[in-house]
């Protein structure tokens, strides 16, 4: 396949052709002539892109520095005057430019607004000596549903594309406390895939393009990876921070749900409260999220929003503890691919080997049970809202919306039925609960996927997130350092499915097609143990390197 196919959107009829076409041209307007790539590079890359930022000769030694740097050390300099707020946003934002054509990871770029903003900042900053908060002069890149006053963004359809007269609450606190803006970022149809392909194109995976970068924060976690950004915010319903940030070799935490603030998000279920989604970071090292999360939470976002409560991040010192942390190999239903369960017993046997921790073997509780449940509360109308809006605008069906929205896990409810599935799913809340106390861990390391990123238009598993997401159980992605080897790899001998999402799964599996793609994991705690999710992933990640 050709990279112009391998990019390509979703298609529809002349007149959703027309309006497609016309966003796409009107993006590709706004980056500026000197950051084109040439058409050289752009009709054969590599299968690997990320080094081609630094390669094509179109950033400074200086602007290529800055973008090496992860959020909490631009925040850093700029405190400490070593680093203009112009200077940051200017580099990041060059950089967007080049990753966008290569992975068609935007949906607008505002560069010249972000110079604004930063300028202002600059200005305070030079007048007052002090910053404006945590995040003054943090150039942050912002999902497609999130509301950024006067920038394009939509809730899963071309058909409520639209542009945003304020700030959502997320966008008007990060603005509050000093964040630039400059990028908004692609997701898919319906927000609902662990992949992202919309109308403005379909997003790679920079370390691998045959691979997919992840839904549905997919043009985050291609932009974070690329250098692009260093901070960019993403939502979770069933996977939408985890699955992306895992395949693209990034950190993301997906926090306890109304915690972090999601009122005046882009959607088309409003109301429909069966599982909360919750938004968070994505970026480039564990001590990102730790800043985001103080900083966003310290803003109190519960003043705001009434749904939201109102708990602080409480982050335990572990020095003091004897950290018990369950390992699980496995969730009883699809067995992970080989390059996952090489990452999970290198984990396992460096942790076994600390005097820190104390590992045990977690097991899982019912997991295929659950996901059928969070399957079922995602559509409580069959799927009706998403085909009438893919009809209004003339848009097809991606396979992928066709599978999400497909019986026997969708299906219209009456009030009553939805009452019965609610009660379904908060009795097995309970229960899991009741066994996670049984295990007696205090948090666990699993998979946050059945693999690495997968090809396109081929992820129908989603329950190594989205179990946490039924359960709202906090959790953070990490790399691993390791990545898919096929000469290591390999099943060493025939496997057998434990189900048919398993056989599926298995059938996918190609050692060859996964080179190069970054292994990651997931550590996971019970609901508002947020802080503890955080301290206990610097213990495992300091172990994991040791």
């Amino acid at each position: 396949m050709s990279f112009k196919e391998k990019i390509k959107g979703v298609g529809g009829n002349a007149s959703y052709e027309a309006k497609a076409r016309a966003l796409r041209e009107q993006l590709e307007a706004k980056i500026p002539a000197g950051l084109k790539l040439p058409s050289a590079i752009l009709e054969d890359p590599p299968l690997d892109i990320t080094r081609i930022p630094e390669t094509c000769g179109l950033l400074t030694v200086q602007e290529l520095a800055i973008t090496e740097l992860d959020a909490t050390a631009v925040c850093q300099k700029i405190a400490a005057g070593e680093l203009s707020a112009v200077e940051a946003v200017t580099a990041f934002g060059k950089r967007a430019a080049i990753a966008h054509q290569l992975t068609a990871c935007l949906i607008d770029f505002f560069l010249d607004e972000g110079i604004k903003q930063a300028q202002q900042l600059d200005e305070y900053f030079q007048k007052e000596g002090k910053v404006i908060g945590p995040l003054h002069g943090l150039p942050i890149s912002v999902k497609s549903h999130y509301a950024l006053k006067g920038t394009v963004g939509c809730g899963g359809f071309l058909v409520n594309m639209e542009t945003s007269t304020e700030d959502g609450d997320m966008t008007s606190i990060l603005r509050s406390l000093g964040a630039v803006f400059y990028v908004k970022t692609n997701q898919p149809q319906s927000v609902m895939h662990l992949e992202s392909k919309s109308s403005y194109g379909r997003v790679l995976n920079p370390h691998n393009t045959n691979l997919t970068a992840g839904g549905s924060s997919g043009g985050e976690s291609a932009l974070v990876a690329m250098k692009g950004s260093c901070m960019g915010i993403g939502t979770d319903g069933g996977g939408s921070i985890r699955c992306p940030s895992a395949h693209c070799g990034i950190y993301g935490i997906r926090p306890s749900s109304r915690t972090t603030p999601t009122h005046g998000n882009l959607w088309y279920q409003h109301g429909q409260d069966g599982v909360f989604p919750s938004t968070g970071p994505m970026c480039r090292s564990a001590r990102d999220m730790r800043l985001f999360l103080e900083a966003v939470l310290g803003a109190n976002p519960s003043l705001r929003d009434p749904d939201a409560l109102p708990i602080p991040l409480k982050v335990p010192d572990l020095t003091q503890k004897k950290l018990r942390v369950g390992i699980m190999m496995h969730d009883g239903v699809v067995m992970p691919h080989p390059p996952t369960i090489r990452a999970l017993n290198l984990v396992k046997a460096k942790l076994e080997a600390s005097s820190e921790v104390e590992v045990v073997d977690y097991i899982p509780y019912d997991h295929d049970r659950g996901y059928s449940l969070i399957r079922e509360l995602y559509y409580e109308d069959g799927g009706a809202t998403v085909r009438r809006l893919l009809e209004e605008g003339g848009e097809d069906m991606h396979p992928l919306t066709e599978w999400v929205i497909s019986p026997p896990y969708v299906k219209n409810h009456d009030a009553a039925q939805i009452w019965k599935l609610r009660d379904q799913r908060d009795d097995y809340r309970r229960e899991y609960s009741d066994h996670w106390w049984s295990q007696n861990v205090d948090v666990v390391v699993c998979p946050p996927f059945q693999g690495t990123a997968s090809p396109h238009d081929t992820t129908k598993y989603w329950s190594y997130t989205a179990i946490w997401n039924l359960l709202d159980y906090p959790g953070a992605v990490f790399p691993t350092g390791l990545v898919a080897d096929p000469t290591v790899d390999i099943y060493q001998e025939s496997p057998r499915p434990m189900s048919a999402a398993d056989e599926y799964n298995i059938s996918l599996y190609d050692a060859a097609i996964f080179k190069g793609a970054p292994v990651s994991l997931q550590t996971v705690s019970r609901r508002f143990n947020d802080g503890l999710v955080l301290a206990a992933q610097d213990v495992i990640e300091r172990i994991i390197q040791s």
